[in-house]
């Protein structure tokens, strides 16, 4: 568990979609960086690409990315991980045609004082469905398969898997309604004593804002193709 919960406690607050924070010249910029930059992973079987955005490829939009998350969340520190030179990377774009299944993104320091997430749209094709449930340990997918839980041999920045969640919170069945409409990639008995606060329809130039220890995951309801950019921070 991360060693500073009462500090990261005080910082949490409920999800924010702040709307028109992009202009459409931003936007387009932001797709340009995507293409320029070096494909991280390419995995033909999920059909998913990431890429990290690296440092000095758009000093502008570093500057403008910046700018408007201080506006939003006050002073920040961004983290994360590192590249092969130990630079920090800025976020990750993940390109998919599939939904993201249940996890948390809560970091691999436990010594870090964890703060929000965002993430930025850049396809008007996708959903985020944010649950009140939170957890307080490392970055973590948390599922239900067996062979996902038997995956031990980790790589940097890739998370550990567990079903611990299903012990964390209190029994009761998800709604069946809930899961029919935005969640019918996950096994409903995965979802077992989470309950959705926000499910976020993406909307191009909008920004979403939420706590690094809120669990969550893709909405099912994907149309083709979506893109977006993740960021992480700390204080």
């Amino acid at each position: 568990m991360h060693k500073n919960i009462d500090k990261i406690k005080k910082l949490e607050g409920s999800p924010q979609i702040i709307k028109n924070l992009f202009s459409k010249t931003e936007l387009e910029k932001f797709l340009n960086l995507y293409h320029n930059l070096p494909t991280t992973v390419h995995n033909k079987k999920q059909n998913v690409i990431k890429k990290r955005w690296l440092k000095n490829y758009s000093e502008e939009l570093e500057n403008i990315f910046f700018g408007k998350l201080k506006n939003e969340i006050g002073e920040f520190k961004m983290d994360n991980l590192k590249d092969e030179n130990s630079e920090d990377i800025l976020g990750l774009f993940q390109e998919s045609y599939n939904p993201i299944g249940l996890h948390v993104d809560a970091g691999f320091n436990l010594n870090e004082i964890i703060f929000k997430q965002t993430l930025i749209p850049l396809t008007s094709k996708g959903g985020t469905v944010i649950f009140k449930n939170k957890f307080y340990g490392n970055s973590t997918n948390f599922t239900i398969d067996e062979n996902e839980l038997k995956i031990k041999d980790l790589k940097y920045g890739q998370n550990q898997r567990s079903s611990e969640h299903l012990n964390l919170f209190e029994k009761k069945p998800f709604k069946k309604e809930d899961h029919e409409k935005y969640l019918k990639h996950e096994k409903i008995e995965n979802l077992s004593g989470l309950e959705v606060d926000m499910v976020y329809e993406w909307e191009i130039g909008s920004m979403l804002i939420f706590d690094r220890t809120r669990l969550h995951c893709s909405s099912s309801l994907i149309e083709g193709k979506k893109i977006g950019l993740t960021t992480f921070t700390k204080k």
